[in-house]
């Protein structure tokens, strides 16, 4: 399946590990990747902060340069939230169209490809982070406020169990929000560090040696608390787990 790599502004920046990964995943599930190093900014940071005429011309630039893509796939959820979920409200040409083929990287695997497979291993004990945007925007799993129970099975999970030697363990409040929240974390810091610090407090408790998710942004957010506090899992995103044991592929010239 043809599909188009979808690189969030702050993991091409930050995190780049992370889009090799991903490149790495979907071929080994089979695509063959476009990958356009035109693409910017989807907007969200500014529709956060309700800089709209902004957003809306980023929302604008993003829908052309995805425009002839059959699917587009993503490892952010509030990315992919983002583009589905608000480019329709900005009124921008496209919107409607673009958002039921723009994907979370869990989410294609497993809801399109029908893949859980994917011959990775990863000796560890790791916690989930379940994504605010993935589960109350995206629909990837149930959150514990309607599931009035035992949570489903995400696209997380079932692809987790799948890896070969790694050991899923169980965390109190497994969805509860990380505190980073995008410019949350900005406007109110200390209530965002704390949020967060509870957050790897309770994944030390329950043995985790990493954590994991779908959204590089809150892993980001946790692994520098964890490097400023001194305790608690190393953050990876699902992508770079998936992954594990491929080769680098080459760099373009």
């Amino acid at each position: 399946m043809n599909v188009a790599l979808f690189l969030p502004c702050y993991v091409d920046q930050l995190a780049p590990d992370v889009a090799w990964a991903t490149l790495r995943v979907l071929e080994r599930a089979g695509c063959q990747v476009d990958y356009d190093p035109d693409q910017g900014c989807c907007g969200q940071p500014f529709l956060n902060r309700g800089a709209l005429r902004e957003a809306r011309a980023l929302a604008s630039r993003h829908l052309r340069c995805f425009a002839g893509a059959a699917a587009v796939v993503s490892p952010s959820s509030s990315c992919v939230a983002t583009v589905r979920r608000r480019f329709g409200e900005l009124g921008v040409s496209g919107a409607h169209e673009s958002g039921p083929r723009t994907f979370e990287l869990s989410e294609f695997l497993v809801r399109v490809l029908g893949k859980t497979q994917l011959g990775a291993r990863f000796p560890y004990r790791v916690a989930m982070l379940q994504s605010c945007h993935g589960l109350r925007e995206l629909g990837l799993g149930t959150p514990s406020e309607r599931a009035g129970g035992e949570l489903a099975p995400s696209p997380l999970e079932s692809l987790l169990r799948a890896v070969e030697d790694l050991a899923l363990v169980s965390v109190e409040r497994p969805d509860e929000c990380c505190g980073f929240g995008g410019a949350f974390s900005v406007t109110h810091p200390t209530l965002s560090a704390r949020i967060g610090r509870a957050r790897l407090r309770a994944m030390a408790d329950a043995g985790a040696q990493y954590v994991t998710g779908t959204d590089a942004s809150c892993l980001l957010h946790l692994d520098g608390i964890r490097r400023r506090e001194g305790f608690g899992p190393r953050a990876i995103h699902l992508a770079e787990i998936l992954a594990n044991g491929a080769s680098v592929p080459e760099l373009a010239s």
